[in-house]
């Protein structure tokens, strides 16, 4: 199943968008946006946010939760920095260039990952679910919004033929709720705690997985050293932005 989307050209994709891309999806993306936040922030403390994009979302967090985000589009990435500067979000800790299938963050670090309309962009999305599952604390949550493919019916059709047109402009509108379940049997690590259909029109789904303690996880004791090497790139990176 990888290899169905290619990284770059994504990246490109994306890049296209970087400039209009809260006009043509903020509405559109809005109601999944918030209800995303919204579980993340009932668990609180420290939550990573995969494809932070424009940082639309990070007005949206309360200011006593640290936001890390991250994405692999660099002309998105700005759009976030400048955003974080305009509003002056001080519980924004770091953005960063970042692929979401390789997290330079130690294993149980966050109290959430939030992935707003990721997976299906992914070149691999069964290793960055692997990798949002290491990160996550025991008893912490990775939290999905996505679209999610048709069963069956016409809209099934369309998206099978609208296919090879999405993975150019960045995205599979054909992904299934299947791949998700495949994965988190496979994984053993995880519970579904939730799947609900959200607008418009119900074609995205608000997922979230529970994090279980001691199933296909390393702990996060004795990684300081680890975390003190992805702080120190981190800041490395969200540094050059702000200069920039």
């Amino acid at each position: 199943m990888a290899g169905e989307i290619d990284i770059n050209t994504v990246a490109k994709a994306y890049a296209r968008w970087a400039p209009v891309y809260d006009f043509v999806f903020g509405t559109v993306f809005d109601a999944g946006r918030k209800a995303s936040i919204a579980a993340a922030e009932r668990i609180g403390g420290r939550i990573l946010d995969v494809g932070i994009g424009t940082g639309i979302s990070l007005t949206d967090y309360a200011p006593k939760h640290r936001i890390v985000g991250v994405d692999y589009c660099e002309p998105m990435l700005r759009k976030a920095h400048e955003r974080v500067a305009e509003h002056r979000l001080a519980h924004v800790e770091a953005l960063a260039v970042m692929d979401a299938q390789h997290l330079g963050f130690p294993d149980a670090f966050f109290d959430a990952v939030v992935a707003q309309y990721v997976i299906t962009t992914v070149p691999d999305p069964e290793a960055a679910l692997d990798e949002f599952a290491r990160v996550t604390k025991a008893g912490g949550e990775i939290i999905l919004v996505n679209h999610l493919g048709a069963e069956a019916g016409p809209r099934r059709l369309f998206e099978q033929s609208f296919a090879p047109v999405a993975r150019r402009l960045g995205w599979r509108p054909e992904f299934r709720w299947q791949r998700l379940a495949r994965w988190a049997e496979r994984h053993g690590g995880v519970r579904l705690l939730e799947r609900r259909a959200m607008p418009p029109l119900g074609h995205f789904s608000l997922i979230r997985f529970e994090r279980l303690a001691g199933a296909n996880g390393r702990g996060g004791g004795g990684e300081r050293s680890i975390w003190s090497s992805a702080c120190g790139f981190v800041d490395a990176v969200s540094a050059s932005h702000w200069r920039s």
